[in-house]
């Protein structure tokens, strides 16, 4: 476990002073924050700073020193078990892009060699989506190989650092999702017909699909959205029973930190669906045929309108 924070303290904690707060606009051209995790030594300080720094092109930037500190605070509410000697390697950039491009995450080699060990690119953008970015393009990596899990805790600690109240619902949940899409994903990874890209997808559109309803979304309604995710994205024939209640209970928590608040989650969400079709257009090309995928989109869009209509005053006033 203390791999798994490791990663996601440093990501999270670039993001954080890039970010004010999350109802403020923030211009496309700030200063790029670079975290560093403070278990490196000097020579993978060096060899980190220089892979995050590479798509600046000389530009400029600022760093912050992640601790063991920053994991207790920020991830033992979630379950773990940091010390303030817990270690920390992984570091991430973070780069604040123009209203409405979305969350973008890269995972970049350290000397060549992927050390992130389990978590994907496209479960790093689903996660931070809950935590409260937007608008970001993300870079992470490590001197040593981790499972990364624990990256976005990073994003946390920045805000904090920059005197800004942070909700840790919504850390707890981003935390939570981060640790069932991986697994989820490891489970499924040698079957037929699973990627973790239509995992992802699947969430992602039940954000964004929750979203159109509002935070006065039901139980029951979010069961039924998974279901309608996992026929769109051709999943039904690998995503269990019980894999498909931790997708459920994931969203809940979800709704209930009060990420749908956020005015612009909706909008990243559907941003975010887009991206990760895009970068896996061979794996969703074949599903967007008439008698496949468009064919449950455009039936559920017509539920979820209902739904929104019937409940959008109720959200509109809270």
């Amino acid at each position: 476990m203390k791999k798994i924070i490791t990663f996601l303290t440093i990501l999270l904690a670039s993001a954080v002073a890039l970010w004010a707060l999350p109802k403020q606009k923030v211009q496309a051209d700030e200063t790029p924050v670079v975290t560093l995790g403070t278990s490196l030594t000097e020579a993978q300080k060096s060899g980190t700073l220089k892979t995050l720094t590479a798509p600046l092109n000389g530009g400029n930037y600022q760093t912050i020193t992640v601790t063991g500190e920053d994991l207790v605070k920020y991830l033992n509410p979630s379950g773990d078990n940091f010390t303030t000697s817990s270690g920390v390697w992984s570091s991430a950039m973070i780069q604040k892009t123009s209203p409405g491009s979305g969350i973008n995450v890269k995972i970049l080699d350290y000397n060549g060699r992927d050390n992130i060990t389990t978590i994907t690119a496209n479960q790093y953008k689903n996660a931070a989506l809950t935590a409260g970015i937007t608008d970001a393009n993300i870079y992470v990596t490590s001197a040593i190989p981790i499972d990364g899990s624990g990256a976005l805790a990073g994003v946390y600690a920045a805000y904090a650092k920059n005197g800004d109240a942070l909700n840790q619902s919504q850390v707890n949940a981003a935390q939570d999702e981060m640790n069932t899409l991986s697994g989820i994903t490891q489970e499924n990874k040698k079957k037929d017909g699973y990627s973790d890209a239509q995992l992802n997808n699947a969430v992602a559109g039940a954000k964004s699909d929750m979203a159109k309803i509002g935070n006065n979304i039901s139980d029951s309604q979010i069961r039924d959205i998974v279901n309608n995710q996992i026929k769109i994205n051709h999943l039904g024939d690998t995503i269990n029973n019980n894999q498909k209640n931790q997708i459920v209970n994931v969203l809940i928590e979800i709704r209930n930190s009060g990420a749908l608040k956020n005015g612009n989650f909706k909008e990243q969400a559907a941003t975010l669906s887009k991206q990760i079709k895009q970068n896996a257009k061979g794996i969703f090309d074949k599903f967007n045929t008439p008698e496949n995928r468009n064919f449950f989109q455009q039936l559920w869009d017509s539920v979820v309108h209902f739904f929104s209509g019937l409940f959008g005053t109720v959200v509109v006033n809270r």
